[in-house]
């Protein structure tokens, strides 16, 4: 009976777990200080339920910006990046500015509870894809090759986390968000005349 006890507490240990961090994404991407009680509310668990699965507010901050990354990442591998590196990289920048609003304001928890390194490593996958796609894009003669490729990378980061500030702000729409971001970036990476 014991060993079907243990089962079943890890399974229900799971499931909670998940609940929080669904309800720490959900909660910090609308507030990014959103407080430890706010979210164990949105889960619908006690504080000390919160804190037996996550020790701190930095644990639980990482916990849902790593959710969030991951659950990009598997949306980000879907989307074709062969042929042109012009149209892939607007692809890539359609399906992702949306995920960059959501991590937008859960970077800016992150912020005041992780180290620089930390939020480095984490974002590391998507910005090799895209430091990929810009180096192809290079060697083709389609992007520019007179700045470096780690500030290019940067720029495309800081542009669609712009675009997402615009649009939480009233300042873009749901409809024309995506577009001016791909423009912006499309507009950087031209090569010099």
């Amino acid at each position: 009976m014991v060993s079907q006890t243990r089962p079943r507490r890890r399974a229900d240990a799971e499931r909670s777990i998940a609940r929080i961090v669904a309800a720490a994404r959900a909660r910090l991407t609308e507030d990014p200080d959103a407080t430890i009680d706010a979210i164990a509310a949105e889960a619908g668990v006690g504080r000390m339920t919160l804190y037996g699965h996550f020790k701190t507010r930095a644990d639980l901050v990482e916990a849902a910006l790593s959710a969030a990354l991951e659950a990009g990442e598997a949306v980000l591998a879907g989307v074709d990046l062969e042929g042109d590196p012009q149209e892939a990289l607007d692809r890539l920048l359609a399906s992702s500015w949306s995920l960059v609003a959501e991590s937008a304001a859960l970077l800016e928890a992150a912020q005041g509870v992780l180290p620089s390194g930390r939020l480095r490593e984490l974002h590391a996958d998507p910005a090799k894809r895209v430091e990929d796609l810009l180096r192809r894009g290079q060697r083709e003669g389609v992007f520019r090759t007179d700045l470096p490729l780690p500030w290019l990378v940067s720029v495309i980061q800081y542009v669609l986390h712009g675009a997402a500030e615009q649009l939480r702000a009233g300042n873009l729409t749901e409809a024309n968000v995506a577009e001016t971001a791909v423009a912006t970036v499309n507009a950087v990476l031209r090569p010099p005349a």
